[in-house]
């Protein structure tokens, strides 16, 4: 079932009167209620920014179970968080206290560990997965008592991995992803897109929710922007799903992704 969602979905006004985005209509794919800095740096940069959410976060349906998980979590020797929000909603549950090593997936997400009280935190330089898998402290686990802090769902290749390298492994579910409701006027609006649009995309979960809710004619004016990507892997979805035009950014990061949407 598709969740409801209140966010405009209309190009927002007043944008810069220059910029390197001038005119140019930039689509936001990030969740519901997440959007909004990113909008605010697309006008900064003279860019129209169009919210089209494909996914919506909400809290696990049994928080005291996820509350006593999480704690247990704390007493464990590493804490691995795949996501800001995965930061957000575990703190949420309760304050951390915990001596265990800190890991991120990517720079976002250790920047929300650092504001909510972590110090010591680590993140590959490759954001992603494969560039957490590869650092140092993850390589020999040997009955380490790990913890991915997370939703349900995804790739699975870190819960795998971890396991078959010797993990003891617990998962901590503190929040879920559903798809975000798209309406008429979502429909209406990816309709009207001109071909010089830019999509910006961080997560493969939330194209498969956009292309499973928009009529086919609407995806395929979808497709015809230039889709700007945050890793190979969505390169290639990008490719599969029919983009022309694919442009690989830096990271996940708003920072990165507008650097790729600006260039050549």
């Amino acid at each position: 079932m598709i969740i409801g969602e209140s966010n405009r979905v209309r190009a927002v006004a007043g944008t810069s009167p220059a910029g390197p985005l001038r005119g140019r209509t930039v689509v936001i794919t990030r969740p519901v209620g997440s959007g909004a800095a990113l909008a605010r740096k697309v006008r900064a940069l003279g860019g129209l920014p169009l919210l089209l959410p494909g996914l919506a976060l909400r809290a696990v349906a049994d928080e005291a179970a996820a509350r006593r998980d999480w704690q247990a979590a704390c007493a464990g020797e590493v804490l691995i968080f795949t996501s800001p929000a995965a930061v957000r909603y575990a703190v949420a549950l309760a304050s951390p206290r915990t001596a265990a090593l800190v890991l991120a997936v990517g720079q976002g997400t250790a920047r929300a560990l650092r504001r909510h009280g972590f110090n010591d935190v680590r993140a590959p330089q490759r954001q992603d997965s494969e560039g957490l898998l590869a650092l140092a402290e993850l390589r020999e686990l040997n009955g380490r008592a790990v913890a991915l802090i997370s939703a349900p769902g995804g790739r699975g290749m870190l819960r795998t991995t971890l396991a078959e390298r010797g993990a003891a492994l617990r998962e901590v579910h503190v929040y879920r992803r559903v798809p975000a409701r798209l309406d008429r006027r979502h429909v209406d609006a990816v309709r009207r897109l001109p071909v010089s649009a830019l999509l910006l995309l961080s997560s493969a979960e939330s194209w498969h929710n956009l292309a499973a809710a928009l009529p086919p004619n609407a995806l395929r004016h979808l497709c015809a922007a230039t889709a700007v990507v945050s890793s190979e892997r969505l390169a290639g979805i990008a490719a599969a799903a029919g983009f022309a035009r694919i442009r690989q950014a830096a990271s996940a990061m708003a920072d990165d992704l507008l650097a790729a949407a600006m260039g050549p």
